[in-house]
């Protein structure tokens, strides 16, 4: 017999040794040896990561479903098939040289939550639903969050078709040779298609550890906008063309570098952060003038006035470069998503749960971008984090401990099974439009 739907319900227990194990599992699956994680979209690792989960899933005796990009679903039923499902979940690719537990805590531990209430006899109000998105990582085409982006209609179809890969192979082909088939247009979720959608994943940053706090509650996620750069200057050989006449490109992508770092610190916002790190230089010789660069640029924030106000200091420092330098340069948008906030019930019922099982709890905001960014755009959501070592995160180093993962995933199972008894209400998901 199903235990009772109850608040005074034993807490959700994770065994924490095979959730570890089920993560080294899925580590070994990868491009590159060990500790090195590597498995980029639709490559034979990806695919084979894939199978891995969806293997486990079965095993727990979740129902499976996958949509035509490749965004797989492992639902647990609930009480009331009908209600609309409560959301958890993350990635399984991992960009070259990554670690073993960013994303991956997220769907395995969200696989471990649905185990662990169903071994425990639990039924819940409404289903749950853990999510592998497809292509949260950027590696291959370019845009992070592909999956989760047509999940919310955050991009067209038409756009994520025209994508190629450095090859030259189109996103569409790609997909179907991993025998995903189906229209990128069936990927859409209706609004309200989840009643809520919580994310667990290592923090990426010190601060939990540094506090030696366990569970981090999410309030906020930054969101990046990222712009790709053309400058053509004139090459020339580099003892032949004095000083004064030259115009060096790359020397002006080094100003407009240093022009992103000076608007990120003085934007007025502490969460306000700004990358080059593309920098590809033409003609790559040390005797030639550099003639053509082209440059990539990060920019997040929390608040969009404030990465508005960053970008809009960039875009003058580069109107200076083009004037006093001589140079073109063409800039173009590759994406400028507006940041999320947490919804304050799923923010709460994340402290509820980390209180059940006496662990300490913190709020604080993700400067990293999530899967979840873009869910908020069809429910309310948040983000449970769990510490990450010296804050470290995309290298082969990373490192979450077996028991803070087992907490988090237990606070997850909790987390959801509040949430599907007493779901927010659809106005608390929203996306911050400055």
């Amino acid at each position: 017999m199903s235990a009772p739907r109850s608040a005074t319900a034993d807490p959700i227990a994770i065994d924490a040794a095979r959730l570890w194990d089920e993560l080294e599992g899925l580590a070994r699956i990868s491009a590159l040896p060990a500790p090195a994680v590597t498995r980029v979209l639709y490559t034979e690792e990806d695919l084979a990561g894939r199978a891995y989960v969806r293997r486990l899933a079965e095993e727990a005796g979740l129902a499976v479903r996958v949509d035509p990009v490749g965004n797989a679903f492992y639902r647990l039923e609930g009480a009331d098939p009908s209600l609309p499902p409560i959301g958890t979940g993350s990635h399984i690719d991992a960009i070259p040289n990554a670690g073993k537990y960013d994303g991956t805590v997220g769907v395995l531990g969200g696989v471990a939550a649905l185990r662990a209430l169903k071994e425990a006899g639990r039924v819940p109000a409404r289903p749950l639903e853990v999510v592998a998105f497809t292509s949260e990582e950027p590696t291959r085409f370019g845009l992070g969050c592909v999956g989760s982006r047509l999940m919310a209609g955050a991009i067209a179809p038409d756009a994520v078709r025209a994508l190629e890969d450095d090859a030259g192979r189109s996103f569409e082909e790609v997909r179907q040779a991993a025998g995903f088939t189906g229209a990128l247009e069936e990927v859409r979720l209706a609004p309200g298609h989840y009643a809520a959608f919580v994310e667990l994943h290592v923090e990426q940053g010190p601060r939990l550890e540094a506090a030696g706090v366990p569970i981090g509650a999410v309030t906020a996620i930054a969101a990046p906008a990222s712009y790709a750069l053309e400058l053509e200057g004139e090459g020339g050989h580099a003892g032949a063309v004095l000083m004064p006449r030259r115009k060096d490109a790359f020397a002006a992508a080094c100003e407009i570098a240093l022009a992103v770092e000076r608007a990120a610190k003085q934007s007025g916002s502490p969460d306000t952060v700004g990358t080059c790190g593309v920098c590809r230089v033409h003609p790559g010789a040390i005797n030639s003038i550099p003639s053509c660069v082209h440059l990539e640029i990060d920019l997040r924030d929390t608040e969009l006035a404030s990465r508005e106000r960053a970008f809009a200091e960039i875009e003058a420092a580069i109107e200076a470069v083009r004037r006093e330098r001589g140079v073109r340069v063409d800039v173009r948008t590759i994406n400028a998503d507006p940041p999320a906030v947490s919804a304050p019930r799923i923010v709460e019922a994340v402290e509820a749960a980390a209180a059940a099982h006496e662990l300490a709890s913190q709020r604080l905001v993700s400067r990293a971008y999530h899967d979840t960014l873009f869910m908020a755009r069809v429910a309310p959501t948040g983000m449970i984090f769990v510490p990450s070592k010296d804050g470290v995160s995309h290298r082969p180093d990373e490192y979450t401990a077996p028991e803070e993962i087992a907490q988090g995933a237990a606070v997850l199972a909790e987390t959801m099974w509040a949430l599907a008894e007493n779901p927010p209400s659809a106005r608390e998901g929203d996306t911050r439009d400055g």
